[in-house]
């Protein structure tokens, strides 16, 4: 039987695409004629990451209006998602939730009412508490910022956590100059080497404290080939006369993660007026306040949590111009992710307990690959 003239102009419209679906040969208006099936990790109650992920198949739905249908290429692994998982975290998702935070994918197909988005591109999540552990995912399109491909998958992936932390405290506490300095405790941790990178772009000194251990010889060349100025273990930090003998200004700014007595050493070192940020714990000590620094110098104590300003700045001039210098950066290559292991899917047992035992030594951010 002969095709009709709008069957035929139908059909001239449409073309292969190499996903194998149908596509509309204008690219923000594909449609789907094969079903995606998505494996997801996926938990129904609060508990040990080993003992409540299940890895899940579900059979997604086409996109419609200004929905994104995209294929995840990789998910980091970060202590806040371990967290969210044991239900120690602020963030309560409801279940079924999927695990995962951060991402970075690229575009399959797009509803009929997206404008700005399209097939190929790659993509990261704006919003947190998405579920990015999972192969195939459909989000919103005011969920999801263009990333260029020459930025890196591991960068990519591990964008919207540590680069931003480490950018905003840089530029929220103090107003920073070349020649100013930067002090931190955790300084192998995935935010404490982005605060070295930023440093180095920004001509601030970054003086990082590590814990003592038998490869600090090596941490301490790693860290100053991201930036470090200088690298000082706890026991040195406390004898140090780096910044008394002139070599380097007193911090300004210092930022902790570790708490307990470390906090309290860093803290000593600031500069009159001197602000310390806590955006972490890993110690799991409060911290403690010196006296002394706190009356003579007036230092000032203050938290960041990047949830928090993400939320309150998700459409903001401020927060474009933020992901458009980290992402300049990371194509200049002067910005590379943290130390990281990549690791498939199906092994995400494993890489969640050894996410889980960090301790602060090994410094290593596992991805899952979602391509393997």
């Amino acid at each position: 039987m002969p095709m009709s003239s709008s069957k035929i102009k139908l059909a001239a419209t449409l073309q292969r695409s190499h996903w194998g679906f149908l596509t509309r040969i204008n690219p923000t208006q594909w449609s789907r004629q094969m079903s995606v099936v998505a494996k997801s990790l996926k938990y129904t109650q609060h508990g040990e990451p080993q003992e409540v992920l299940q890895l899940v198949e579900d059979k997604l739905p086409d996109p419609k209006d200004n929905q994104v249908l995209v294929k995840i290429l990789a998910a980091p692994i970060n202590p806040a998602d371990i967290n969210t998982i044991q239900g120690k975290y602020p963030v309560k998702p409801k279940f079924p939730a999927v695990g995962g935070n951060e991402c970075v994918a690229e575009i399959i197909c797009v509803g009929d009412k997206v404008k700005g988005l399209e097939p190929g591109q790659h993509v990261i999540p704006l919003a947190s508490g998405l579920g990015t552990w999972t192969t195939h995912a459909v989000y919103k399109e005011d969920q999801l910022l263009i990333v260029s491909k020459k930025v890196g998958l591991a960068e990519a992936a591990t964008s919207t956590v540590n680069p931003t932390t480490a950018y905003r405290m840089l530029k929220d506490f103090v107003q920073l100059c070349p020649g100013d300095t930067v002090i931190q405790n955790g300084a192998n941790s995935a935010v404490g080497q982005a605060v070295h990178q930023l440093c180095r772009a920004w001509g601030i000194n970054s003086v990082g404290i590590v814990r003592d251990r038998p490869e600090i010889a090596e941490l301490k060349q790693m860290l100053q080939c991201l930036g470090a100025t200088e690298v000082l273990t706890e026991t040195e930090i406390r004898t140090s006369d780096i910044f008394k003998s002139g070599k380097l200004k007193k911090p300004r700014l210092a930022f902790n993660c570790v708490g307990g007595k470390s906090a309290t050493e860093v803290s000593r070192h600031l500069d009159n007026g001197g602000v310390l940020v806590t955006y972490g714990g890993m110690s799991r000590e409060p911290v403690t306040v010196a006296t002394g620094p706190l009356i003579f110098k007036d230092i000032a104590f203050r938290g960041f949590w990047m949830t928090r300003w993400s939320k309150e700045n998700y459409s903001s001039p401020e927060r474009s111009k933020m992901f458009k210098e980290i992402f300049e950066l990371m194509e200049q290559g002067k910005f590379v992710a943290p130390n990281h292991e990549m690791v498939p899917l199906a092994n995400f047992k494993d890489a969640a307990a050894a996410a889980l035992n960090f301790k602060g030594f090994t410094g290593k951010k596992y991805i899952l690959d979602m391509s393997i």
